[in-house]
């Protein structure tokens, strides 16, 4: 903190800010670029009483505060974070999470760290993997929900610093829409040109004991999204085939061995390298949907294909 004798550091630190600059600390590890934030406030329910006694006596009612809330803290990330996040991550996708401490930083332009959100026992509750485009520039940035048992707001330290990580855009760059690779057993899915947000959720159960004001929160079910993509309506026969012989109702029903067994979806480097892969288990077409016909339009005729999935799978490189 600055001296008490150096008045204008001490103006600096409470002038007001505009918050430009964010980064995240999970166990101490900086994870680069945060393109925003939202959530993580403070409730508490206020409880009334009452007793017996006269209608019109004030002392009839009184109140008091109950149990303190903490809202989850919900952020878009940079894909180029680091590899204790990522293996956060991976754990979440595995359904072995551990709880998490850490904290939002805050910088103004200069990087100056102005403001603290302190978090404790956070964890996971839901993971998006933004959205594919083969015609796409923009760099990837995913959506983190975290839930959290505790958060202390505290002012920047005099002289700190946001990791020069946070500035270092380069690596964010590394990531983008355009560079994918899709994968499903059996198929040639090198015509896939969009592949929609793909959301892990997990329910988290908020559990009171007596004796403990605050709420802790505890892991519970996993809920695996479906996969939508879109691919030229040429490049579509094989799926079509497949949905025909084992998911139109007029076909026989056909046993669990019919499934695609798995698939993939790979997240590449703007050099080719593939910086992280999705695993998918045991999937099925459920929907094929042509796009709307229009004979005053030169786009390419696409078709929408949508997957249920059973099990999934992060793996960061």
């Amino acid at each position: 903190m600055p001296a008490a004798s150096d008045p204008n550091a001490i103006a600096t630190e409470k002038r007001a800010f505009s918050a430009a600059h964010f980064s995240l600390l999970v166990d101490g590890q900086p994870n680069g670029l945060i393109k925003s934030i939202e959530g993580g406030g403070i409730k508490v329910d206020p409880i009334t009483y009452t007793q017996g006694g006269p209608l019109k006596s004030a002392e009839r009612y009184w109140k008091q505060l109950g149990r303190p809330k903490f809202d989850d803290i919900k952020l878009q990330i940079g894909m180029s974070a680091s590899a204790p996040f990522y293996k956060w991550v991976v754990d979440f996708f595995a359904g072995t999470q551990t709880r998490k401490n850490g904290a939002i930083l805050a910088g103004d332009f200069n990087y100056n760290v102005r403001a603290k959100r302190i978090f404790s026992e956070g964890l996971l509750r839901e993971f998006t993997l933004p959205a594919l485009d083969a015609n796409g520039k923009d760099a990837l940035y995913a959506t983190v929900a975290i839930a959290v048992e505790r958060i202390d707001y505290q002012p920047g330290a005099g002289g700190e610093k946001l990791d020069p990580q946070v500035k270092d855009t380069e690596k964010t760059k590394l990531w983008k829409q355009a560079d994918f690779k899709f994968n499903l057993s059996g198929f040639d899915m090198t015509g896939v040109n969009k592949i929609e947000p793909i959301t892990l959720k997990q329910n988290i159960i908020d559990y009171a004991s007596g004796g403990l004001r605050a709420i802790t929160k505890t892991p519970s079910t996993m809920e695996y999204p479906n996969i939508s993509f879109t691919v030229p309506e040429s490049h579509v026969k094989s799926l079509v085939d497949h949905f025909n012989e084992y998911g139109n109702a007029s076909q026989k029903m056909k046993d669990f061995t019919s499934r695609i067994p798995e698939g993939s979806i790979e997240y590449l480097g703007s050099d080719g390298v593939t910086k992280a892969t999705l695993k998918l288990y045991q999937l099925e077409i459920f929907n094929i949907q042509p796009d709307k016909a229009d004979s005053g339009t030169d786009n390419i005729k696409n078709v929408k294909v949508e997957l249920f999935c059973e099990k999934m799978e992060f793996e960061y490189k």
